[in-house]
């Protein structure tokens, strides 16, 4: 078992409660090339239904190509409270949603690592830049699925463990 696997094994069963989750694939990479500057960051509400912001949003331009963060399964495209997102299911059960974005993929269509899924849109309020897409990940089934911050799937996100015991 690889050391991203086990970890990802570690985090899902910490997160939910429940056995680990297996993930057949490695880290994910930025949806967005060259690496984004990160506008705002994850602030998941807890409990689930109080507010937050369940994702991170990135700095981009309008028209720029959006990257599959790694191999999925394309599970929604179109418009949900009237903004453009779309959303993968990675294998495991990591879903992942990106908005506002302009799909050039269509949902059932398989996708790998650095497949152009679809085109920046402006829009996306509270942004600075000339468009910012907000980038979500989520563990679970829709019913109880729990927000996890997309910025520690990364690769190049450097893994630290803490001990067990004290």
């Amino acid at each position: 078992m690889g050391i991203a696997r086990a970890l990802t094994a570690i985090a899902s069963t910490c997160a939910l409660g429940v056995g680990p989750a297996h993930a057949d694939t490695a880290r994910l990479s930025w949806p967005l090339r060259p690496e984004p500057l990160v506008t705002r960051e994850f602030d998941a509400p807890r409990p689930n239904w109080n507010p937050g912001h369940r994702g991170v949003d990135l700095a981009g331009v309008p028209g720029q190509p959006v990257y599959a963060p790694g191999g999925a399964t394309v599970v929604f495209a179109g418009l949900l409270a009237g903004r453009p997102v779309l959303s993968l299911a990675h294998p495991g059960g990591l879903r992942t949603s990106y908005e506002p974005v302009e799909a050039l993929v269509r949902p059932g269509g398989r996708v790998e690592v650095g497949t152009v899924i679809g085109r920046l849109l402006p829009g996306h309020p509270n942004c600075a830049a000339p468009a910012c897409l907000h980038w979500g990940a989520m563990w679970g089934p829709a019913a109880r699925a729990d927000y996890v911050d997309p910025i520690g799937l990364l690769a190049t996100t450097p893994v630290r463990l803490k001990p067990l015991a004290g």
